[in-house]
């Protein structure tokens, strides 16, 4: 439904600001359904220089040409300014376009506006490592369209559903930025997953008419991040190192593989963190990064030992950090080594400790998948699932307890069918 208003402009002079001249300011004033706003059009004049019917200079005055050129032009500017709100289906306020005539309310009408809006009103909120993945995300959209539409950018009205699944193709084949990242289905995804954030943005705040993934659906295809059996976590936690650094790294690691915490979690781990929880023993209680979902988890003995034997780290300079954590580059490079000198073939990560808490150190010893989740602070149980799969270990060992019961039961009902039929003779 569209909102009729009456809308006016008309120039004045403001008498109450004559200047030592004798000019007097030139103002704007805009109403809109009866409610004015002024803005200033930086010109002044003489009184008797300037036609109150007309409101522009007199014809024959000095400088006449010049000021009424720059009347008309404020005039047109803020008609523009009030015929793009009207478009976008804004609220219009005489105010509304003012800050839109100034600039100050700039409008969002191409791709760029909208990564430029992006990175000043929402980066804040992100972390470091979203805030890199959004930029190579930008990088493939305007990639791409150079190559479709042999431009820097384009309007927001010509991204639609066509442009999606163009962009999807695209993406399948282009040239990597990285060469040594090649782009798969989930990491296309994720690309795609960011263009929504985009296009959401832009729907929510009138910029758009219609949300382009309305009808679109992103595939990811499911993806086992391997784990560390019990064995090779053992070799690795006795592992003898002397680099100290390599050391340091498979310490934190293996105190991530008993607790589930992840990379930024474990690096912004600090001895507040540590209480007593309801048993009278030692707790981690922290927020996850991720969802700011509270996690709160049992300090098991073998994390504890981790933080007894750096318990001289923490400090007033290092904010009483737990643990003394390198940047994930340097821990990944660390742990390839560490894998290789453990004969372990994974490709082993920072993020293989969290599976390794929720498959082996918990799901493998009978801990519940619903505790599970809790320690893991997820909000959804499907997604500890793709955490703690029920593998082949856990069946057999389930299968076995199962085979053991329904012998058991079975040679209990034997026993019960000779005591039942004991007084009957066979004819």
């Amino acid at each position: 439904m569209t909102t009729s208003h009456t809308f006016n402009v008309r120039f004045w002079l403001k008498k109450t600001s004559i200047k030592k001249d004798g000019t007097i300011p030139i103002y704007a004033r805009i109403w809109i359904d009866s409610i004015p706003i002024d803005v200033s059009a930086k010109e002044s004049i003489l009184e008797e220089h300037w036609c109150a019917i007309a409101c522009r200079a007199k014809i024959r005055t000095k400088n006449a040409k010049y000021i009424n050129e720059i009347l008309d032009n404020i005039n047109s500017g803020i008609k523009k300014a009030y015929k793009q709100l009207k478009d976008e289906g804004r609220s219009i306020t005489a105010l509304a376009i003012k800050q839109r005539y100034l600039g100050k309310d700039k409008a969002i009408l191409t791709f760029r506006d909208v990564i430029q809006y992006h990175r000043k009103e929402e980066s804040g909120k992100l972390a470091p490592g979203t805030i890199k993945n959004y930029g190579a995300t930008e990088k493939y959209i305007v990639r791409f369209i150079k190559k479709e539409f042999k431009s820097d950018d384009i309007q927001l009205a010509l991204i639609d559903y066509s442009f999606i699944v163009k962009f999807e193709n695209y993406l399948r084949t282009c040239p990597p930025l990285c060469k040594s990242q090649p782009l798969n289905n989930n990491g296309i995804m994720k690309h795609l997953e960011r263009l929504q954030k985009f296009t959401t943005l832009a729907f929510k705040h009138g910029w758009i008419k219609a949300n382009p993934f309305a009808l679109y659906e992103l595939k990811y295809e499911e993806f086992d991040c391997p784990f560390l059996e019990q064995f090779e976590l053992d070799a690795m936690a006795t592992l003898s190192i002397t680099n100290e650094s390599m050391c340091l790294v498979r310490d934190v690691f293996v105190f991530s593989c008993y607790t589930g915490l992840c990379y930024i979690e474990v690096k912004n781990l600090n001895n507040k963190d540590i209480m007593n929880g309801i048993d009278g023993e030692q707790w981690i209680m922290v927020r996850r990064q991720k969802s700011n979902t509270p996690v709160k988890l049992p300090l098991l003995d073998e994390a504890k030992a981790i933080l007894e034997k750096y318990a001289s780290y923490p400090s007033i300079e290092n904010n009483y950090s737990l643990l003394r954590v390198f940047s994930d580059q340097k821990v990944n490079q660390y742990l390839k080594k560490i894998a290789k000198l453990c004969n372990i073939e994974k490709n082993l990560t920072f993020h293989v400790a969290r599976h390794t808490f929720a498959t082996t150190v918990a799901l493998l010893n009978d801990v519940p998948i619903e505790t599970v989740s809790k320690l893991l602070g997820h909000t959804k149980l499907s997604t500890t699932q793709k955490y703690a799969r029920v593998i082949e270990k856990k069946i057999s060992k389930d299968m076995l307890q199962l085979r053991a019961k329904l012998k058991a039961n079975s040679k209990k009902g034997l026993e019960y069918t000779d005591t039942a039929y004991s007084h009957l003779k066979i004819i």
